[in-house]
């Protein structure tokens, strides 16, 4: 069901006899961004890729994939697409990739590099002068289209490694610093409308004990680890409570209602529990940053 916690009401089914609606067309939705998006590491990254359309023809299906998943589920109807790059910031796909998606769209996702400057990590100055470059070329397209930005997740290997720029600090504070850094880009480019509280829906998660907050002194029994073998991408999991957030906000519609048999969860080897204590985590998460 859509919660008003969400922002959106589902209307209530007719139970009249009158003719079916024609039906109407898709909303557009665009990812752009990196291997966060692509789903990288993990075997969310060619999953259904079938299912949307990657823009690069690089053959991914990744988090869009499972965005467009949940949706139909939800009985929704949105044509998927994606241009990513590993390794790279908003600013490349502006400079180099920016005819690939250079038209009109419903929505946007923009998911900045990991650490937002590779030479400075943490400095926000690029991602604020790439978000506004890339929104004004979207809103000139479709003055009314709906930018999202997406504030990911702390890096275990930044935090728990010497070489890590938040090293020793507590493993909640990069996604803390990137979620900072997008409330400012969205705060001085006019047209972004949410932020993606994907790293807050990380931190949740170890909070609650859903996720084991540190991979390098072994797993906890019961929890989950969000990151890959690297320590830096997603698992399985991570991508799916990433989509799960993308999902809950785009559609407006309550995580959980999902359930325990939504079938991708199940495709890609999460158990019904697992599933279901992500889809808590992200109903929770979205509450509680519609009240921010």
């Amino acid at each position: 069901m859509r919660l008003g916690v969400f922002g959106l009401a589902l209307a209530s089914a007719s139970t009249s006899t009158v003719a079916a609606p024609l039906p109407t067309a898709p909303k557009t939705i665009l990812f752009i961004g990196n291997s966060f998006t692509q789903g990288a590491h993990s075997a969310v990254r060619n999953w259904k890729a079938d299912t949307v359309t990657d823009l690069n023809k690089a053959g991914y299906g990744g988090v869009p994939a499972l965005f467009k998943a949940f949706a139909e589920q939800a009985g929704l109807n949105y044509a998927v697409s994606l241009e990513t790059q590993g390794g790279k910031s908003l600013g490349f796909h502006f400079d180099e990739r920016r005819q690939l998606f250079d038209r009109p769209w419903d929505i946007v996702v923009l998911q900045e590099y990991s650490v937002l400057d590779r030479a400075r990590p943490g400095d926000p100055t690029a991602y604020v002068r790439d978000v506004g470059r890339l929104t004004s070329l979207l809103r000139a397209r479709n003055p009314r289209v709906d930018v999202r930005l997406m504030s990911t997740w702390t890096r275990a290997d930044q935090t728990y490694q010497r070489k890590g720029h938040w090293y020793g600090k507590p493993v909640t504070k990069m996604a803390i610093d990137l979620r900072r850094a997008a409330d400012i880009a969205r705060a001085r480019t006019p047209g972004v409308a949410r932020v993606l509280p994907v790293g807050q829906a990380w931190n949740r998660a170890f909070a609650t004990g859903v996720a084991d907050p540190n991979p390098y002194d072994g797993l906890s029994f019961s929890q989950l680890n969000l990151w890959a073998y690297d320590h830096y991408h997603a698992s399985i999991a991570g991508y799916y409570l990433e989509a799960l957030i993308v999902f809950g906000q785009v559609a407006g519609i309550d995580p959980t209602t999902l359930g325990a048999q939504e079938s991708a969860a199940d495709e890609l080897g999460l158990s019904q529990a697992q599933a279901t204590a992500l889809q808590r985590v992200a109903s929770d998460e979205l509450a509680a940053h519609c009240q921010n």
